[in-house]
């Protein structure tokens, strides 16, 4: 039985002669000595991710100035940070985005500018207070001119994360980036076998307390971070970092395509292999880390498992779908988790670096809780119209016509033999098909890329593509894409008029 403390191991550390390797490279030597050898051999194993950790922010200190001013509002290169904290406190969240230029600027911006030495526009307003005169304050800042920049993040390094497709006909812009129609892609995040919740998941030495690598500089985690789910494997940290002491290679800010902003986040953590199941733990390869590929073309909390998946079958860069081949990609970057785990690595054979145990160990056990709605939300299903004519896609332009004209109905959803929506006519093409001399097929002059929903889909989501893409209608579908109904802008205003 191996038993070791962390004073022994902090004490190899000072000495010079610690056994530190990646968790990647744990996977081999597990295999090769076996648990118990492992466990004697190796004394730390490195981990590390670096993905988009929107739910992060910089708690800043921008000193007095003369006149004082307590800050009720204030923007950084136009970006608004929240100021009810104390007079010149301030937390600029990663995810908010710029008044003047939308979602591809935000608060992530403003803190990769400042950790590049950037200079930041600042404007901040104030009702003005005896003690607090001044009411408008405009000045620039750089990194050095703050008092205190630190990187304060309620949910980062994800224990799973759960990978993304779309089953609809349209492109879909996501915070798991650009997701093709008809299961076209599947995109997922996370660094698998490097992921330090992955490889502590009983979280025996993360917790409060515990030291770690957070964008290239030396932070802690101070507590689980929030939608912290560990009973499904969805566990989260809590982390703190000191922003002036970091490095831009392992903070970035991006933007999502139709999402908005994120900050890319390196973390890595030192996993002391105190026993013979953190040795185990370690060990953990990509094909024994599951989740599930979810259907994103559902607007719902609740999204529809397509099949289960391991980071194995991700990585290789295609997964089956339907029998079908459907190429993968990373939000994450391995190669950067690589590098944290390695540099930590260095650090730890350096003497730079020391383990610690938590102060206050995480919960283990928990479910994350959806929010309370006092409301209740009508579902497409609650205003569509059942009633709606479908026509088969090899009929007539005059048989449309004929159709149109007997139930005094805009819209036609045209269907395959096996009943499948493979397309939809309106009035308006019958018109332009007629004017053009055009009397082939339904096929041949219906619109075949259609924008649908399903009955379970919030109104107001649907209500939104409609608007989105300039469209009166959407025929409602099931996942076997047989048409159910069909939703309208009228049914819409229906529902409005009678609620307000």
């Amino acid at each position: 039985m191996v038993r070791k403390s962390i004073h022994e191991i902090n004490s190899k550390i000072e000495n010079g002669d610690v056994n530190v390797v990646t968790a990647e490279e744990m996977v081999g030597i597990v295999e090769d000595l076996g648990v118990d050898g492992a466990a004697k051999e190796i004394d730390v194993v490195t981990t590390g991710t670096f993905g988009a950790m929107c739910s992060s922010g910089l708690m800043l200190n921008l000193g007095h100035s003369e006149s004082p001013i307590k800050i009720q509002k204030v923007w950084f290169n136009d970006v608004e940070a929240y100021s009810g904290i104390a007079a010149v406190d301030v937390y600029l969240g990663a995810a908010q985005i710029s008044d003047t230029r939308g979602i591809q600027y935000g608060g992530a911006h403003v803190i990769e500018d400042l950790l590049r030495g950037k200079e930041i526009n600042v404007h901040a307003t104030s009702y003005g207070t005896d003690c607090y005169p001044r009411k408008v304050l405009d000045t620039t800042i750089t990194l050095e001119d703050l008092n205190e920049a630190i990187l304060l993040n309620p949910r980062n390094a994800y224990q799973n994360y759960a990978a993304a497709t779309n089953s609809s006909k349209r492109i879909l812009n996501t915070y798991m980036g650009e997701l093709l129609p008809n299961f076209g892609n599947v995109t997922y995040s996370g660094a698998g076998v490097l992921s330090p919740l992955s490889n502590d998941p009983d979280y025996e030495t993360i917790g409060i307390g515990t030291r770690i690598f957070i964008g290239g500089a030396q932070g802690y985690v101070i507590g689980n971070g929030t939608q912290h789910s560990p009973s499904t494997g969805f566990g989260t940290l809590m982390v703190k970092g000191n922003l002036k002491e970091m490095n831009s290679d392992y903070l970035r800010a991006a933007s999502f395509t139709g999402y908005g902003t994120t900050l890319y986040m390196g973390i890595g953590i030192p996993i002391p292999i105190l026993n013979e199941k953190l040795a185990a733990a370690t060990a953990v390869r990509d094909e024994d880390i599951i989740t599930k590929i979810l259907d994103y073309a559902v607007g719902s909390r609740d999204k529809p498992s397509i099949r289960p998946v391991n980071y194995g079958e991700l990585r290789s860069g295609l997964v089956q779908i339907d029998g079908k081949d459907v190429p993968t990609s990373s939000l994450s970057s391995f190669k950067n988790a690589r590098k944290i785990a390695d540099e930590l690595k260095d650090w730890l054979k350096r003497g730079k670096f020391f383990v610690t145990m938590p102060v206050e160990e995480l919960p283990c056990e928990g479910l994350v809780k959806p929010m309370k709605q006092t409301q209740a939300v009508p579902l497409v299903k609650d205003i569509m119209s059942d009633f709606i004519v479908t026509i088969k896609k090899d009929r007539t332009v005059q048989d449309a016509a004929k159709k149109i004209w007997e139930n005094s109905f805009n819209h036609l959803a045209v269907i395959s033999d096996s009943g499948e929506l493979v397309g939809i006519l309106t009035a308006w093409d019958i018109s332009k098909a007629v004017a053009e001399n055009c009397f082939d097929s339904v096929e041949s002059v219906m619109t075949k890329k259609v924008l649908t929903c399903f009955p379970n889909e919030p109104v107001d989501i649907a209500a939104r593509r409609l608007d989105h893409y300039g469209v009166s209608a959407m025929p409602v579908i099931d996942t076997q894409k047989c048409v159910l109904g069909i939703i309208t802008s009228d049914n819409i205003s229906k529902l409005f008029a009678r609620r307000y």
